[in-house]
């Protein structure tokens, strides 16, 4: 029998939507191991719930136009939106995956962003690939078109993270973290985990193929440097790298807690070089040159984050919830 992959994720959508949601609490704190984090984050600021009763929420980007958040469900194959005036709704499924026969593995999409153009850029599991969604922001549409699938005659793992730079590079990591067996996985191609960049002509170059478990991907603000959080908890390690045009010129550690029970997800970087990281205990916050400045403490795993426009709010994805904390 054939299966309507738009109609069988539409139906999974509403099915789990009509389950009694638990209410949720949290207790999440403001960790300051350096007096300059007050400059960050304002002293008495609160970890708040606004959404909750996600699979594991991820990849949250702030549409400013809309001003919506919008996040990844990865296992339901699902873009959440979330307004202060509507709280949350079902946004974009299939987001993903959209083939005809279900499969297991995480099929959603996972990283977001928006590009100069007002497109929304999904890393899609499912599907392997880097795409864009071809409708407007405002009227939503499960239709793609892909950007990147495949190196050199390989076919990606599972996109996973993705940023961009001020000439309209995309940079993205390759994981295998959406493959029904991972790295073990009879339909891995590449022998590596790769982090890619896509030029605006299209181009896919294999920028860094030695990273056991490539996951979180920033920029620093002036694009100069390229920071990617690897998750394998033996070297668990945020890097560093300086960027050529298309190269990498040279690269470091930047912060490594691999004596620490958990590993690197998720990054943002402010406007003046702030990283904020997913990691151990929740959001680590690090000055430019690799200081710890202090964590938004969290008892659940952390994913991501994402600033709004202003950068006067933090976004995070958490598991089953989404959380912001206001900022300066």
């Amino acid at each position: 029998m054939k299966v309507n992959p738009k109609a069988f994720w539409m139906v999974m959508v509403v099915m789990a939507a009509c389950q009694p949601v638990k209410e949720v609490k949290i207790g999440g704190s403001i960790e300051r191991l350096d007096p300059a984090l007050d400059l960050i984050i304002s002293p008495g600021a609160q970890v708040e719930i606004i959404a909750h009763g996600f699979d594991w929420s991820e990849g949250p980007v702030w549409v400013a136009a809309q001003k919506m958040l919008l996040f990844s469900d990865v296992p339901k194959n699902t873009i959440y939106k979330w307004t202060e005036e509507k709280g949350t709704e079902v946004y974009l499924t299939p987001s993903g995956y959209t083939g005809a026969l279900p499969r297991g593995g995480e099929p959603g999409s996972n990283g977001l962003l928006i590009d100069k153009n007002g497109t929304l850029i999904l890393s899609q599991h499912g599907d392997r690939r880097v795409a864009s969604m071809d409708a407007p922001l405002a009227n939503p549409k499960p239709v793609f078109k892909t950007l990147a699938d495949h190196y050199r005659g390989k076919r990606f793992d599972s996109p996973n993270d993705v940023t961009i730079d001020r000439k309209g590079n995309l940079y993205f990591t390759d994981p295998p973290y959406g493959l029904e067996n991972h790295e073990k996985d009879s339909t891995k191609d590449a022998p590596y985990q790769g982090v890619y960049m896509i030029t605006p002509a299209g181009k896919v170059i294999l920028l860094i193929d030695t990273l056991s478990a490539p996951n979180g991907i920033a920029l620093s603000p002036d694009d100069h440097f390229l920071f990617i959080g690897n998750s394998d908890g033996n070297k668990a390690r945020w890097y560093r790298y300086e960027l050529g045009d298309t190269t990498i010129i040279s690269g470091r550690v930047f912060y490594d807690i691999s004596s620490q029970n958990g590993a690197p997800d998720g990054m943002k970087i402010d406007k003046n070089g702030i990283v904020f990281g997913s990691g151990p205990g929740g959001i680590l916050i690090f000055s430019p040159q690799g200081n710890l400045l202090g964590k938004i403490k969290l008892p659940q795993p952390t994913a991501n984050c994402a600033f709004s426009e202003d950068e006067k709010t933090l976004y995070i994805t958490s598991d089953s919830v989404v959380l912001r904390v206001k900022m300066r």
